[in-house]
Parts: structure tokens; sequence; C-alpha cells
């Protein structure tokens, strides 16, 4: 996965010292899907290894699987509104203190991506009018 990184890279730099009509924010999204996939995996989860993963596993995984998660991507407010969803509907309880490094881990790790994106709009177009 890293020599994809640095090949992608690589291609995205060439393409943009030549002064192609290239889409950046594609070419930067990719290689930020490709660093997500590099990321160390719990291996009882499947969830991303970092410093909040333990309040995570305790918070949330105790009454349903991580596959919920890992199936799942919303921004930090659409991860508050599950919480508040839970609380209301499912008796989760109050996650105290916990709940904004709960709420960061997730929209870190678990926030939306966009898998493909538009060119970028076309800029000094010169119209002609078609002759019949």
């Amino acid at each position: 996965m890293k020599l994809l990184l640095i090949f992608f890279t690589s291609i995205g730099i060439l393409l943009f010292s030549f002064g192609s009509n290239v889409d950046r924010a594609g070419l930067e999204q990719s290689a930020t899907l490709l660093k997500l996939d590099t990321l160390k995996k719990d291996k009882e989860t499947g969830l991303v290894t970092d410093e909040n993963l333990h309040l995570v596993k305790a918070q949330c995984t105790t009454c349903h699987n991580s596959k919920l998660i890992l199936n799942n991507r919303f921004t930090h407010d659409g991860w508050k509104q599950k919480i508040r969803w839970m609380q209301a509907n499912h008796n989760l309880w109050d996650l105290g203190e916990t709940e904004k490094p709960v709420l960061d881990y997730l929209e870190k790790h678990y926030s939306p991506t966009i898998a493909s994106t538009r060119r970028t709009p076309l800029k000094n177009v010169k119209w002609y009018k078609l002759e019949q």
C-alpha cells in the first residue's frame, strides 16, 4: 500500500508540474483513501487503532458489533445524532466526559468520504456559432 501511495503521489506531482487539467481534489482524495487503508486496525474489532479506541470499544461495542461503525460514515453531528437516537430509543447511557473523545475518534476515522468527484469546471471557454 505504501508503494501505491508513493506512486499516485508521484503521478499527481508530474501531472501538476506539466500544467495538466487534472482535478486536484480527486487526486488528493485518492491519496487520502490509500492512506486510510494503511492505518493499523484492531484485530478484535477491525476499527482503526488510536489513543481513543479503548473508549469506543467500551462505549459502542458493549451493545453492538463494530461492523455498525465500519459500515457507516457520518459527520461529527451525524454521529452525535446517532448517539442521541440510541439514548432515546435503546437506553444508551450518558457518555459523560467520554462523549467528546468518542465523537472525535468517529469523525476522524469514520466520516464521509467521496469515492469519485467531478472534474474541475472549464474555464475560459471560447464559444463559437455552429454553421448549418
